[in-house]
């Protein structure tokens, strides 16, 4: 009647079972333990029912012990047979309503999922407990540690590194010519420069280059005026005399240099507001002339080809790459020290600021109550499935191994009771004769 044991596999168990884990090992040997008291129980109430049966006609006080002893092996024998039923059939016999955990499983998995997602995944709960730990600010104190800011930083230079080696260069190379292709030569030039210079000549944007450019004119001509020499006189009739052309173009040189002073020094001058008027008509022209649309469109062409922007997409890359990996993997590059300086000051205000810290948790908890609504059926699936992938006998034995021990309280209680069960009812049965008699 002793229950197996754990310790020898069935046929079924032998070489499919992985072995058990230290902490499951030594809940087989307390659960082994349990049985074999329960076991003994039993088996001390069946002598002691043995001898005082044998004996109760020479000592009649012995009726009392034997019914006690009777009603501790029925009790033993009742929770022996309910507790074995949840994991196996007793005794290898196919009664209905045994095995109950290996032939409802599936069942059971159900439940437990339908249990948790109910009772762990309402949005209540989740939020409450969100609430209650202050994600924001125990993160923020942790990360506020330099050491682990820098452990931080290694993860994510890691992590870096990795995802770089993952990523295939050609494919890069195609999404950036493609993005470049998208957003940079397939919208018409002209007329986006012709808004945007728009706007910079309404504003008065182009005078500073304006007055670069006359800056850098005065200087030039000062610096070279051999450059200016001749440029005039050699214009000139040849009959004229040389001294004459000297003159002119000395004269020429220092009213170049005195117009220029001029516009520098003169905001209204004239040229500046031709300037203002070309450039307003070009803007104007860019956006709504189709011959000059054209010509930027044709002028953008012969900028860019197919050839060089895949050239220069592939450069770009290979460049960035190269950077990107030299620099995650120097603990001392600028990147790093970036990253870990930002770590410890997204620390410090998580930490500090209470506001951000409130409006941090609030988003969590949003983000996770949001998560939950959508998804909390899936999540809980997750419990279902894979019970239903579990061996049944496998299950049994889990779910064993966790209760199974608890469980061999209920054999030892139901001899205890039942003995006290069936002493009082030979008593009260014995007592009733009595009175009978009388």
């Amino acid at each position: 009647m002793a229950l197996p044991s754990l310790s020898t596999p069935t046929p079924h168990q032998s070489g499919t079972r992985a072995p058990l884990s230290a902490a499951d090992e030594e809940r087989r040997i307390a659960l082994v333990g349990m049985k074999r008291l329960a076991l003994g129980l039993l088996l001390a109430m069946a002598v002691i029912f043995a001898v005082s049966f044998a004996l109760e006609e020479r000592y009649p006080w012995l009726e009392y012990v034997r019914a006690a002893a009777e009603g501790g092996m029925v009790g033993a024998i009742a929770d022996w047979f309910a507790v074995t039923a949840l994991f196996r059939y007793p005794l290898g016999l196919r009664i209905p309503h045994t095995n109950i955990i290996a032939n409802r499983k599936d069942e059971i998995g159900a439940s437990l999922g339908e249990f948790v997602e109910s009772n762990f995944l309402s949005d209540a709960v989740v939020r409450g407990k969100l609430e209650s730990i202050g994600i924001s600010r125990r993160l923020g104190a942790w990360l506020s540690q330099p050491g682990n800011a820098g452990r931080l930083t290694d993860e994510i230079s890691h992590a870096g590194t990795g995802l770089l080696d993952l990523l295939s260069d050609d494919d890069i190379k195609d999404l950036l010519e493609g993005v470049a292709r998208e957003h940079l030569l397939e919208p018409q030039w002209g007329p986006s420069l012709g808004r945007l210079g728009e706007h910079l000549v309404a504003a008065g944007r182009h005078h500073a280059a304006v007055d670069l450019l006359l800056e850098k004119a005065q200087s030039w001509l000062e610096t070279h005026p051999e450059a200016f020499g001749q440029s005039v006189s050699t214009r000139l009739p040849r009959w004229l005399p040389g001294f004459v052309g000297e003159m002119v173009d000395d004269r020429a040189y220092r009213e170049v240099l005195v117009f220029v002073s001029t516009v520098q020094g003169t905001p209204e001058h004239p040229l500046r507001e031709a300037i203002d008027h070309y450039l307003a008509e070009l803007m104007d022209d860019l956006q709504h002339d189709a011959p000059m649309i054209e010509r930027v469109e044709m002028l953008k062409l012969e900028l860019v080809d197919n050839a060089k922007l895949r050239e220069f997409a592939g450069e770009a890359w290979e460049s960035l790459k190269e950077s990107l990996v030299v620099a995650l993997a120097d603990p001392e590059s600028a990147l790093r020290t970036g990253i870990t300086s930002t770590v410890l000051d997204v620390g410090a205000r998580l930490a500090g600021d209470e506001h951000l810290g409130t409006r941090i948790d609030r988003w969590l908890a949003d983000a996770a109550g949001y998560v939950l609504q959508k998804y909390r059926h899936e999540i809980a699936g997750v419990i279902t499935e894979t019970v239903e992938r579990w061996d049944p006998a496998e299950t049994t034995e889990k779910i064993e191994l966790q209760v199974g021990k608890d469980l061999q309280f209920i054999r030892i209680n139901g001899t205890v009771v039942g003995s006290l069960a069936g002493l009082l009812i030979f008593s009260l049965a014995q007592g009733a004769a009595a009175l009978f008699a009388l």
